[in-house]
């Protein structure tokens, strides 16, 4: 009896985790009208948080101390900056940014640079800005 308790609480826990697909060409922001980023929330669970991410012009430099960021390059080109290497960064392109590690982008083109972000353990608001060094 407890064998089929634990196997069927093993598969209701499962059906809660279901794979979906997202199909990010048919994301788009709820309004165009942002000053410079907007970010749409995708998915997230105790685990990891997913957002669509568009950027019209830059996103400062800055910090994560508890989680490690996953982004892809959805469509656009920019310049990104990685723990004090620059990189130019294009659709397709897949960036990892383990915690702790000092980031940011500049958008290089007219329209908004769009990005895939997966931030690992779920995404708590935490996000450390660094001062330029005067």
């Amino acid at each position: 009896m407890q064998r089929i308790q634990i196997t069927l609480w093993t598969l209701f826990i499962c059906a809660g985790a279901m794979a979906q697909h997202i199909d990010t060409k048919r994301i788009y922001p709820d309004s165009t009208n942002y000053s410079n980023v907007y970010v749409k929330k995708i998915a997230d669970d105790s685990l990891q948080s997913t957002y669509i991410i568009w950027i019209k012009d830059s996103v400062k430099p800055h910090y994560h101390a508890y989680h490690t960021e996953l982004v892809k390059i959805l469509s656009g080109k920019g310049r990104m900056t990685l723990d004090g290497k620059t990189i130019i960064v294009h659709r397709n392109d897949v960036i990892l940014i383990p915690k702790g590690s000092v980031h940011g982008v500049t958008n290089l083109k007219r329209r908004p640079l769009k990005v895939m972000s997966v931030q690992s353990p779920k995404f708590n608001g935490e996000r450390i800005w660094i001062e330029p060094s005067q």
